[in-house]
């Protein structure tokens, strides 16, 4: 083999490895993605609506796990099982604060308005007026400023596909988010709850006519979508830090990966938000790091100008 043929074996596998390298963590976005989105259409599954301030609950997940770890993780990085603890712990406390939050939100902003049969254009100025003052009181109590997360782990290469290096955040958002969706997919599929939850998608007045108790499965999808959406925040937060703003782009681009899905289709947020994480990062071989975000919402535009009800465009309600 001649210089130029070494040449071009080193340039592929440098491109082999990049590709590799920027598909792990393109994955590992989706993985969030999909868990905020899910919360986006479980909400609209069941009223038709788009919670506008689940960027908040999003950020205050991210919050209570940097409380926490600030607490409980000293001078020294922990390792081995303290590490799977303390990330355990911190995904609960996200999740919960998550649930809590939402749970709030639905109690204040959306309720009061279901019982007065309130216009749909009066639920968005309440989720939007929600949301600004949920992250502006944030930004009063806990600074205007980001700040990093105590970390739980040591975040070096766990091992490594095609030469790309498989990273220990890698494998925490990998872990997570797959038992997390996985779960919740069975929960809407197999349980009382789920069966609940698809009938008020379905059709909420033959639900109540047949028993359902429509607040209370409202304010469960609430709950179980908020803790989805806190403990996305907290792992969020483990690799890029917290702040008052923090849930604004990712809720956005959740929201994008929704409706690239189906909104209003469980499994289909899953899948958007992973094809929405793999061709974001992907791009970054395309267009410059600044740009990224265009990508995102340049693919929302595409996907509501040429297929609106998304890759699987099947509701909630008749999901199996």
């Amino acid at each position: 083999m001649g210089a130029f043929g070494h040449y071009l074996a080193s340039h592929f596998t440098t491109l082999q490895k990049e590709f590799w390298y920027l598909l792990v963590g393109g994955v590992a976005n989706g993985f969030l993605y999909g868990m905020v989105a899910v919360g986006y259409t479980l909400v609209y599954g069941v009223l038709r609506l788009i919670n506008f301030a689940h960027s908040e609950i999003f950020m205050s997940g991210g919050f209570a796990g940097y409380f926490l770890m600030k607490a409980l993780v000293g001078t020294t990085v922990p390792s081995g099982l303290s590490s799977i603890g303390l990330i355990g712990l911190g995904i609960v406390a996200g999740g919960l604060v998550g649930a809590l939050v939402a749970t709030a939100l639905e109690r204040v902003a959306y309720r009061p308005l279901r019982k007065r049969n309130a216009p749909k254009l009066a639920y968005l100025i309440s989720a939007i007026g929600a949301s600004y003052f949920m992250f502006n009181l944030a930004g009063k109590e806990f600074g205007r400023y980001s700040v990093s997360v105590p970390q739980p782990y040591i975040n070096h290469a766990v091992f490594h596909v095609f030469g790309a290096p498989v990273l220990m955040y890698d494998i925490i958002i990998f872990v997570s988010g797959l038992i997390m969706l996985f779960a919740l997919d069975r929960i809407v599929a197999t349980t009382k709850l789920g069966r609940s939850v698809r009938a008020v998608a379905q059709d909420a007045e033959t639900a109540s006519l047949m028993g359902v108790n429509i607040d209370r499965t409202i304010a469960l999808t609430f709950v179980i979508g908020g803790a989805l959406g806190g403990a996305a925040g907290f792992l969020f937060g483990l690799g890029t830090g917290v702040v008052y703003t923090m849930g604004f782009t990712p809720a956005l681009k959740a929201f994008t990966a929704a409706v690239l899905g189906g909104i209003g289709n469980l499994r289909g947020a899953m899948i958007g938000g992973l094809l929405l994480g793999i061709v974001e990062s992907l791009s970054v071989v395309f267009v410059q790091a600044a740009y990224i975000d265009v990508v995102a919402f340049g693919i929302l535009v595409a996907v509501l100008l040429f297929r609106p009800t998304g890759i699987l465009g099947e509701r909630l309600g008749r999901a199996a």
